[in-house]
């Protein structure tokens, strides 16, 4: 079992874990944090229970979870662990601000072990302040080939610390709502989904399919075109501007934020009405795009800001543990 308060950190966090009770202690959590940022990873057998009991805070949030503002919506960060200490940086750190992370956290960049233990650890410690969403990434399949579980393997000399955190995957949501106004997902929408009581339907305590519609909300993409067609990726759809507008209508919203497509200037409105919009996070994707990264905040009023930041000299200087395959942008 375990306790917490929705919106402050807590002394004890317990859990069940093999029939044997642990306790992860708030000064556990506090260690874990600072020797990330300082280039240390969790050890296995302390990253098992990180992962236990992210899962049961996890698997209670909804396939829609409702997030108050003010909060700040970030995009793709792909293993860019530097970066993403520079996007707390210039976003202002947990629990000062609050965020929702539109999935992609693993994979293509180099440090997507202390990556993903940073935002797991900032999700028990303040878990009223931090929504993580899954992404197409956030699969076993897709970190089997593009980098997490080499990394994995490399950092930890086995490749049961994958599977502690593929676990993981399946407990993460697939949407946050920003006041009943702004939907969060990482890819687009789907012609099987018309309302967001549909997507709260979805069993997601799975491997992500490779069709159907909750394959789609993952890896679909806007195009100026009117309807659907078969999305080039192989997996979802693109969709234009008619689809996200009903959509929109039908279920009474004002903005769509998603992520999943590299965006040379951070972030991108689409269509004429403006009411979708790309967020990318990744500065200098893959250490070689040369695009800048964005983060989008929301205040009270849900009036909005971009904040824009560039890559740090320490995520150029990262190693790559294994040479990865070739991946469509």
């Amino acid at each position: 079992f375990f306790f917490f308060n929705d919106t402050a950190t807590t002394e004890i966090y317990t859990e069940q874990i093999v029939g044997s009770v642990r306790c992860v202690q708030e000064t556990d959590i506090d260690k874990y944090i600072e020797g990330l940022k300082k280039g240390d990873i969790i050890p296995e057998r302390e990253l098992r229970e990180v992962c236990e009991l992210a899962k049961e805070i996890l698997i209670e949030e909804a396939n829609v979870q409702p997030v108050r503002a003010p909060v700040t919506v970030c995009g793709d960060i792909h293993g860019q662990f530097y970066d993403l200490l520079e996007l707390f940086k210039n976003g202002g750190e947990i629990p000062n601000t609050n965020y929702i992370f539109i999935g992609d956290f693993v994979d293509r960049g180099y440090n997507s072990v202390e990556t993903f233990e940073l935002l797991l650890c900032y999700k028990i410690k303040y878990p009223g302040n931090i929504t993580l969403l899954r992404g197409n990434h956030e699969t076993r399949q897709i970190t089997s080939v593009y980098g997490f579980y080499d990394e994995i393997v490399k950092k930890y000399g086995n490749s049961n610390p994958w599977k502690y955190c593929t676990d993981v995957f399946d407990h993460l949501t697939i949407s946050a709502l920003i006041e009943g106004k702004i939907l969060c997902i990482h890819g687009g929408l789907s012609p099987e989904i018309k309302t967001l009581d549909q997507i709260r339907t979805i069993y997601r305590k799975i491997e992500v399919p490779t069709s159907g519609p909750f394959c789609d909300l993952m890896w679909s993409d806007p195009e100026d075109i009117e309807a659907w067609q078969l999305n080039p990726r192989g997996a979802g759809y693109i969709f234009g501007s008619r689809v996200v507008e009903e959509f929109n209508h039908i279920n009474g919203l004002e903005l769509i934020c998603r992520a999943h497509q590299l965006v040379q200037e951070g972030y991108k409105y689409w269509f004429k009405k403006e009411n979708l919009v790309t967020v990318w996070s990744a500065p200098n994707y893959c250490y070689r795009c040369g695009n800048v990264a964005a983060i989008l905040e929301f205040s009270e009023d849900l009036s909005r800001n971009f904040k824009i930041f560039n890559a740090v000299p320490e995520s150029s200087r990262s190693v790559n543990p294994k040479n990865v395959l070739p991946y469509f942008l």
